[in-house]
This record gives C-alpha cells, sequence and structure tokens, in this order.
C-alpha cells in the first residue's frame, strides 16, 4: 500500500525522505521562506523539484529565464542564485507579489529578478526577446494557455519546465481522480499529449515532486 509523505507527492515516503537527506540544507532567507509557505500554505516547489531545476539551469548556463507562477519569489530567487542570471517573473495575485517583492528585495535580486503583475495569458504576449528557459507553474489548467504565448519566446535548444503536471498521481489514473478535479486533470492530459506530439519540442515526464515535464525546443 502507498504511503504518502505529503499530499502533493507522488512518491512513496520513504524514497522522499531518502532523496531529502541528500540536499543541502536551507537557511537564512530561503529557509525562513520554506516556513512561511508551511505555515500559510503558500504552494512552493518541493525541495527535490526545485534542486532538480536548479541543476538544469547550471547544466543549460541558462541566463534569461522566465517563469510562470511567482507565488511568495522562492523559485525566482533560487533560479536566479543558480547562475547569477535574470528572471522575469509573473504573479496574478497582488497579495503574493507583495510579499513576492519584499523577499526579493531582502534577497538582494531586485536587480536581477523582475517581477510583473498580471495573467500570464495576458502578460506574456506583451513580453519581447528570448529566454534559455521557461518554468511554467501556476494554475493547472491553463498550462496549455500559457505554452501557447510562451513558446515564441523560448530560443531553440531551450528548455521548458512545467511543473506539477501529475497533480497527486491523477493524471496518471482515474483511481485518484477527485470529482471537483476532473477539469484540471482533463487539461493536464491534454497538455502533456500535445507535448508529446508536438513535433518542435522534445520531453520527457519525470515523477519528481507532484511531477515534472521537461521539454527541449529543437525546432
Amino acid at each position: 500500500m502507498r504511503d504518502w509523505i505529503e499530499g502533493d507527492n507522488i512518491n512513496y515516503d520513504y524514497i522522499l525522505r531518502y532523496i531529502r537527506e541528500t540536499l543541502p540544507k536551507s537557511e537564512g532567507l530561503l529557509l525562513e521562506m520554506e516556513e512561511y509557505a508551511k505555515e500559510n500554505g503558500v504552494p512552493i516547489s518541493q525541495p527535490e523539484s526545485i534542486r532538480f531545476l536548479e541543476i538544469i539551469i547550471k547544466i543549460a548556463n541558462a541566463k534569461r529565464i522566465l517563469e510562470v507562477g511567482s507565488a511568495i519569489g522562492y523559485s525566482a530567487i533560487r533560479m536566479s542564485k543558480a547562475t547569477g542570471g535574470c528572471v522575469t517573473t509573473i504573479e496574478l495575485s497582488d497579495d503574493m507579489a507583495d510579499i513576492a517583492e519584499e523577499n526579493i528585495k531582502k534577497a538582494g535580486l531586485s536587480e536581477k529578478i523582475t517581477l510583473i503583475r498580471g495573467d500570464g495569458r495576458e502578460v506574456i504576449p506583451e513580453i519581447e526577446g528570448e529566454f534559455d528557459l521557461i518554468f511554467i507553474d501556476a494554475a493547472k489548467g491553463q498550462y496549455q494557455e500559457f505554452f501557447n504565448e510562451a513558446k515564441r519566446l523560448l530560443r531553440v535548444g531551450g528548455i521548458l519546465v512545467s511543473d506539477n503536471v501529475l497533480f497527486k498521481g491523477m493524471t496518471a489514473t482515474d483511481e485518484l481522480v477527485i470529482r471537483r478535479k476532473i477539469t484540471i486533470v482533463k487539461r493536464l492530459r491534454e497538455y502533456l499529449t500535445m507535448l508529446k506530439e508536438n513535433k518542435d519540442f522534445a520531453t520527457a515526464l519525470l515523477p519528481i515532486g507532484d511531477g515534472v515535464a521537461i521539454s527541449v525546443k529543437e525546432n
């Protein structure tokens, strides 16, 4: 029988605990942000997921990054620190954006991280230039719409990372689907099918955190 360590993680608890024991321990501002997120129910990237993302950024030497879904600025800060690159991050909630801006300031990254307030579907079309990596971690039912707008901004050879795509395992099996989440699950399945069949992208789906899809733009 599967034993869950967290409601939004798809791995066995013993595997998750072992993996997290191998990760560098957070301290200072990052630790404070993790504790704030836990106490206030704010969704931030899970430790193994953000570490995976940092390593991908380092391997690709990504210097220009676009993030859809800032929350409190946690992943934007960690992504910027990974290579010293610049991050443009989008947040719909003004309350979250206020906190994110303060955290970015505390991290001393105000010149490296640009936070844009608004709906990603409306903001992305106004952004210009090319990005080395795009990280989508916002409303799960809107991933396809974010992709449609963001794909033009990703350079050939650039990386697209889509977080939480297995959605507590519901994307993988109807046995876990909760009635009120049917629409989100349906849209995530359609999104992953699109990525798999898209001739311009090569995609791998990984059981990390709540599921991560990593895609490379080939054309």
